[in-house]
């Protein structure tokens, strides 16, 4: 196998791995995920690979959690609810962020707006029962 191949693998099982959950990872627990599989991966290569797919629109970012930046599997505009409990970070799907959203702002500001993330903070079911 030549290296451009362990390479592309490697970078194929990040994705992979990011696509693969909604738990909205971070480059710590994608590694962890993934070294078992692939030894010789490093963290760099976990975080320049999540950069890149970030920058290209494969996937999204939701936020900076306690200094730790939380992916999302899809780049598609959507809210996000986050426990200021566990932790967790939750899809909205059902909400729409509709580009009617951007506009106001972008008038409000007089501004160009490029993307709109609606963030909801509160305690989760399973932490408000604690």
């Amino acid at each position: 196998m030549t290296q451009a191949t362990k390479h592309f693998r490697k970078r194929d099982a990040i994705l992979n791995c990011v696509r693969s959950t909604d738990a909205h990872p971070t480059a710590e627990w994608v590694y962890q995920q993934l070294k078992p599989e692939y030894p010789d991966l490093s963290l760099g290569t976990v975080y320049r690979n999540l950069a890149m797919f970030k920058r290209e629109g494969t996937i999204g970012s939701v936020c900076i959690e306690d200094g730790m930046e939380r992916f999302d599997r899809t780049a598609e505009p959507h809210a996000h609810f986050i426990c200021n409990g566990c932790h967790s970070v939750q899809d909205l799907m059902e909400l729409s962020l509709s580009s009617a959203l951007c506009k106001q702002a972008a008038e409000t500001l007089q501004a160009e707006v490029d993307a709109c993330h609606v963030i909801f903070r509160g305690h989760c079911t399973q932490c408000r029962q604690v």
